[in-house]
């Protein structure tokens, strides 16, 4: 799937969730303003007007500015972990079930590169109860990869000492992708993730593939 569209269906599915067709089409403006001017600097008539209509109608579906970054934020949280956790379930060995979910992760925030650059990098404008809970889903994220090193570990097919700090500098390497990702570039969300998936396995010391035969 290529970014552009990745981007419109995640799009889609973040309008659709709103319940609401104007609701949706004020979460859609929301990312876009969010995204290109940051929370603080975006008024509640900047998100209106994209979406088309006028700032009273807004009020109609959102009580603040911040409710509609929360519901951004944890539609987003949800998928990437939906994305992370689908991915690690496949593969024998922990190696497999890295690769497999560290490439999904990166590939992720490259395709929703807009909508995740939002979740990822303005959840300090959130209120505190709303904050609260988008640590609880991002902390269910980092789970997932550090279930994964540890049962690799475990089983002789890592070399961790450190648990969490890898699991959060994995997590971190694919969130960034979502600051960066230009896609005119000439990386592509796919190889992107092959590349990060090997820099996952080099990260937990994964025993490289030996010489096939004949070699």
């Amino acid at each position: 799937m290529s970014a552009q569209a990745g981007q419109k269906q995640g799009a889609d599915e973040l309008a659709a969730s709103a319940g609401h067709e104007t609701a949706g089409r004020l979460l859609l403006a929301a990312v876009e303003a969010f995204a290109e001017r940051g929370f603080h600097a975006t008024t509640t008539r900047d998100i209106a007007q994209r979406a088309g209509m006028s700032p009273a109608a807004l009020y109609i579906h959102y009580r603040t500015k911040e409710e509609l970054l929360y519901q951004i934020s944890v539609f987003g949280h949800q998928r990437a972990i939906r994305v992370l956790g689908d991915a690690a379930r496949h593969g024998i060995t922990a190696a497999d079930r890295l690769a497999a979910a560290i490439s999904a992760f990166a590939r992720w925030h490259a395709e929703h590169h807009t909508r995740a650059r939002v979740v990822q990098y303005e959840l300090s404008a959130l209120g505190e109860e709303h904050y609260a809970e988008i640590l609880t889903l991002r902390r269910r994220a980092g789970d997932i990869i550090r279930d994964i090193l540890e049962q690799g570990t475990a089983a002789g097919e890592f070399r961790v000492t450190d648990v969490r700090g890898t699991a959060r500098a994995m997590m971190s390497l694919c969130i960034d992708v979502a600051r960066w990702f230009d896609p005119s570039g000439s990386d592509s969300p796919e190889q992107l993730g092959r590349l990060y998936a090997g820099l996952a396995l080099r990260m937990a010391g994964a025993a490289e593939p030996g010489p096939g035969p004949g070699a």
